[in-house]
């Protein structure tokens, strides 16, 4: 890919770095479009590791074992985006990020269909009991029996988070021939035959199969406690695909071994092993009517893939022409791309007086503003000026001067 504008850092002087194992497909994105100074790990740094090389770095991209603290962030003195190449961005200090003018990009819907897959799949087996049947084969017991088996065809699923995965799973399940009901804090538009609720307790009580596909905040925390295990049916399946914050294990562990629910499948944890050399220790090991997955949801080659090409081009498009859209702490602007003009970014805190003192700035030198995109949240502005001058130096050192600046440079 080929770019005729004069950058003021040509590519091959950016450098990117790449953790986590992150999908070939990112890197190959990244060469096509015209980077090739990219760093890759198939593994987490450690917090003194990364620290160390983290002043280079101007495009790091991660997956979820990576913590980017506001101290981790305050090492990151050139770092002009975070790309966070799966669904959470929990990792990140989103708010000191933002001040210190890093958008952070993620890719919230590239594995939908896989996480909601492995969902129909648990049902399945919980209900069939496949997990045990599998364990006495290998025991070399011959168990033929209907006995506790059961079609998951007539059940009701109660989906709590109706988003993305969640009104996904919904469909997939309503092709099994279930019935599905979904309980979420926003007003959703229901798809198929689904039913919302207003009232997460009547979810609870009426529910077969219980679902989650929740955000990690302060109220999804401890959603599901002993009181509402308690709300549950006696033969009731629960599974998390979604925080391991969100279900309290003890609750949970205590449940299953005292029959009070048929049957649970959990995916994520409140705490998860660093490495595979760490040991996994749960309450919920030993018991024959789980099934539990180590954080893989969204882990198959197709997810991986569409997730790395998207993250990919959105930190592509912020650092080739500005472009903030789908930034999940920043404000969002799409931009066209210009020739024969002068494109300078401009961070800053929210305040009034600053679009003029900018505008005064470029007035004064008599410069041309052939376009001007503009947008702010509660923090942060966020101004893309595209400018006919001989002087951009010039203009940034002015730009840097005003007392509200976070971030400037010149883009081309």
């Amino acid at each position: 890919m080929t770019d005729s504008r004069r950058l003021s850092l040509s590519k091959d002087k950016i450098n990117i770095l790449l953790l986590e194992g992150v999908h070939q497909g990112a890197i190959d994105y990244f060469k096509k479009a015209g980077y090739g100074n990219i760093t890759v790990y198939d593994h987490a740094l450690s917090e003194r590791a990364l620290e160390a090389i983290l002043p280079d770095v101007h495009i790091l991209g991660i997956r979820s074992r990576t913590q980017l603290s506001d101290k981790m962030l305050e090492q990151a003195t050139k770092l002009v985006a975070v790309g966070c190449f799966c669904i959470g961005t929990n990792q990140v200090a989103l708010l000191d990020a933002q001040k210190k003018g890093i958008p952070v990009f993620n890719a919230p819907y590239a594995n939908t269909r896989s996480v909601a897959e492995l969902v129909i799949a648990e049902i399945i087996c919980l209900y069939r009991g496949v997990v045990q049947k599998h364990m006495q084969l290998t025991q070399g017991q011959w168990q033929k029996s209907a006995v506790g088996s059961h079609e998951v065809r007539g059940k009701t699923l109660g989906i709590i988070g109706y988003g993305h995965i969640g009104s996904q799973l919904g469909l997939l399940a309503e092709s099994l021939g279930m019935q599905v009901q979904y309980y979420d804090i926003d007003s959703k538009l229901s798809l198929g035959n689904a039913t919302g609720l207003n009232q997460l307790s009547d979810l609870l009580k009426r529910s077969d199969v219980i679902s989650l596909h929740v955000p990690e905040t302060a109220e999804t925390k401890g959603l599901i406690d002993k009181a509402a295990i308690a709300m549950m049916k006696k033969n009731a399946i629960l599974i998390n695909a979604s925080r391991g914050s969100v279900v309290d294990i003890e609750s949970l562990a205590s449940a299953l071994q005292n029959n009070a629910l048929l049957g649970a499948a959990v995916d994520v944890f409140p705490e998860e092993p660093e490495s595979a050399k760490v040991p996994f220790e749960s309450p919920l090991r030993t018991l024959p009517n789980v099934i539990l997955t180590p954080h893989i949801g969204g882990a198959t080659l197709e997810a991986q893939k569409n997730i790395s090409i998207d993250v990919a081009a959105k930190l592509v498009r912020y650092s080739d022409n500005g472009t903030s859209a789908t930034a999940v702490n920043f404000p969002q602007v799409s931009l066209p791309v210009k020739t024969g003009v002068c494109r300078l970014l401009h961070i800053h805190w929210n305040k009034p007086g600053v679009l003029s003192r900018v505008n005064e700035i470029f007035s004064s030198h008599k410069d041309n503003i052939v376009a001007q995109y503009l947008q702010t949240n509660a923090q942060v502005g966020y101004v893309v000026l595209d400018v006919e001058t001989e002087q951009p130096a010039e203009l940034l050192q002015q730009l840097k001067g005003i007392p509200e600046t976070i971030k400037t440079r010149v883009l081309y």
